[in-house]
C-alpha cells in the first residue's frame, strides 16, 4: 500500500519526506523491521521506540511514525499520539474492515469472556455467524486462533478482522481490556453496541491505585462511537455511565433497569429465573452456574436484541448454551464435585464461592494462587476471600513468572490467617490439586481458580505446557473414579 493512501485519516502534524513510497508491513518492534516496513515509534515503560529510528533505517524501513522530528534520511510522519495513529494505520491497511461490520465491545473487570462467548453463541445458534475475539482466543467459523492477550494489539486485531470479513463475519463480539483502552488499541473502531459488565480491584501494579483503573475503563466511553450502551445497574461504575451517556440500556436485579431478573432460583445445574427482556416476559432457565451469571446473561441478552433477534428467539438461543470453557467449568460430577474457573480478583473469586456453597453437600475445597509480577496487593485480599467463603483453602502456584512462588503464597497466608486456619500451602500446582482430590469426601465440592482454561503455567520467562483440566481429568482417571 502506498503511504500517501495509507496516512488518509491520521490527521499528521507533519510529514517530512516522500510519501509515495510502498509500505510492506507496519512494525512497532525495531528488531523485526525488514526492507519496505513502516516503523512506529511508541513509547513503553521500557523503551522509547524513537531510540531505534537508526537501527530500524539500517534494516531497510521506508517510513517512520513519529511523535517528534528526527534525524533520518526516511520519510517521517509527526502525528500528536503514536499509539493512536498505530490503531487507525493498522484498520486502514488491512481494509477499514471494522467499518462494515456491527462491533460489540465488552468492558468491564470481571465477566467479560462468559459474556462475550453467550453473545456469540446466542447468536450462532439463531442463524447469524459470529466472530469473537478475547481472553480464549478468537473463534470464527471453524477457525480458533490462540491468544496473544485479551485484546490483540492493532496490527494483528485488524488481521483477524479482515480475515473474519473474508470468511464472511459481519457481527464481531470483542473483549476490550483496560489495558487496551489505556494503549489506544482500538482507537477509531466505530462500535455497534458496548457492554459494561462491573467494576472492581484489577490490575493495580500498572494503574496503581482504583481510581486510574476506573479511568481507564470510562476512557472506552469517553473517547469512542458507541450506537449502543448495555450497562449493569447494580454497579456502581454502571450507574455513573447510565447517567453521563444516551442511548444507555441498564440491566440488573436489584436496582430499577431497563431489563431485569426476579425469582432468581440458583441450582446445582443453573439458575432459572423471570426476565423482562425489552418488556418480554419469559421464565428462563440457563446452564450456568451463580448470579453472576444471570447478569452475565442479561447482558447477552440485551445486546442480541440490539443486533437484530427477537426477544424470543434470543432467549431460546441462551437456554441451549453450556458452560464457556474454564468459566465455572464442571470437570467432574461423582460422589464430590469438581470445577474450573479463571476466578483471578477478589471479586471474581468471591462470586464464584458464594455460588458454589450453595451447591454443596460437603466442605467447599479451594485451590488458588495468584501470579507474579503482577498486582501484589490482592494476594492477602484474595486469601481473606478464600477463607471466608470455602471451608478449606489449598495455597498453591499460578504463573509465578519471575517471583519466588512461595514468596507470593506467603503474602496470601496473611489474608488467609485474618480469617481462618483451614489451609494448607502446597507450591507444586499439580501437587495442590492431587491434595484436594485425596481429601475430598462425598457431597464436598472442589474449586480450582486463577487460570481457568489456560495452558501453560508461566516460571521464570518460560510458559510450559500446563492445563488444570486435564490435571484434575488424568489424576481422577488414575484413581478409577
Amino acid at each position: 500500500m502506498k503511504l500517501e493512501q495509507l496516512i488518509k485519516g491520521i490527521n499528521p502534524v507533519e510529514i517530512l519526506g516522500d510519501i509515495n513510497v510502498e509500505i510492506t508491513e507496519i512494525k512497532t518492534d525495531s528488531n523485526q523491521v525488514t526492507k519496505g516496513c513502516m516503523f512506529i515509534c511508541l513509547c513503553g515503560r521500557e523503551f522509547d521506540g524513537h531510540d531505534f529510528v537508526k537501527q530500524v533505517e539500517c534494516y531497510g524501513a521506508v517510513a517512520i511514525v513519529t511523535e517528534k522530528k528526527i534525524e533520518t534520511v526516511i520519510t517521517q510522519i509527526v502525528v500528536k499520539d503514536t499509539r493512536a495513529a498505530f490503531s487507525k494505520l493498522a484498520a486502514t491497511y488491512y481494509g477499514q474492515v471494522d467499518k462494515k461490520m456491527k462491533m460489540i465491545a465488552v468492558v468491564g473487570t470481571n465477566g467479560k469472556t462468559t459474556t462475550a462467548h453467550l453473545i456469540k453463541k446466542i447468536m450462532d445458534n439463531s442463524g447469524t455467524s459470529c466472530g469473537v475475539i478475547g481472553t480464549l482466543g478468537s473463534f470464527y467459523k471453524n477457525k480458533h486462533i490462540e491468544p496473544s492477550l485479551t485484546t490483540p494489539d492493532p496490527i494483528e486485531l485488524h488481521k483477524i478482522l479482515a480475515d473474519m470479513y473474508e470468511n464472511g463475519i459481519r457481527t464481531v463480539v470483542m473483549e476490550v481490556s483496560a489495558h487496551a483502552i489505556f494503549l489506544e488499541k482500538v482507537k477509531g473502531i466505530n462500535f455497534f453496541c458496548a457492554v459494561f459488565t462491573n467494576f472492581s480491584q484489577d490490575h493495580l501494579d500498572y494503574f496503581k491505585n482504583m481510581e486510574k483503573y476506573k479511568q481507564a475503563k470510562l476512557k472506552f466511553f469517553k473517547e469512542n462511537s458507541c450506537r449502543y450502551i448495555v450497562t449493569n445497574s447494580d454497579d456502581a461504575v454502571g450507574r455513573e455511565i447510565s447517567t453521563v451517556y444516551k442511548d444507555v440500556i441498564t440491566y440488573g436485579v436489584d436496582n430499577p433497569a431497563d431489563i431485569f431478573a426476579i425469582e432468581i432460583n440458583e441450582k446445582a445445574d443453573g439458575s432459572e429465573f423471570v426476565i423482562n427482556l425489552f418488556d418480554f416476559i419469559y421464565r428462563l432457565k440457563i446452564n450456568l452456574i451463580g448470579r453472576f451469571n444471570v447478569y452475565n446473561a442479561l447482558a447477552a441478552a440485551s445486546t442480541a436484541v440490539l443486533l437484530g433477534l427477537t426477544p424470543e428467539n434470543t432467549l431460546v438461543a441462551l437456554e441451549k448454551i453450556n458452560a464457556v470453557s474454564g468459566r465455572l467449568e464442571k470437570v467432574y460430577d461423582g460422589e464430590f464435585k469438581e470445577y474450573i474457573d479463571y476466578a483471578d480478583t477478589p471479586d471474581g473469586l468471591k462470586k464464584v464461592l458464594i455460588a458454589l456453597n450453595k451447591n454443596k453437600a460437603g466442605k467447599l475445597i479451594c485451590i488458588f494462587g495468584c501470579g507474579g509480577n503482577r498486582d501484589s496487593s490482592k494476594r492477602a485480599v484474595m486469601g481473606r476471600v478464600s477463607a471466608e467463603y470455602s471451608d478449606f483453602t489449598v495455597i498453591t502456584s499460578d504463573n509465578p513468572r519471575f517471583e519466588e512462588p512461595m514468596y507470593i503464597i506467603n503474602e496470601i497466608e496473611k489474608g488467609i490467617l485474618e480469617k481462618s486456619k483451614n489451609y494448607v500451602a502446597i507450591e507444586d500446582r499439580i501437587d495442590a490439586i492431587h491434595y484436594a482430590i485425596d481429601m475430598a469426601k462425598k457431597g464436598d465440592v472442589i474449586l480450582v481458580a486463577g487460570k481457568g482454561s489456560e495452558n501453560y503455567q508461566e516460571i521464570l520467562g518460560i510458559k510450559k505446557l500446563y492445563n488444570d483440566k486435564d490435571i484434575v481429568i488424568e489424576y481422577l482417571r488414575s484413581k478409577n473414579f
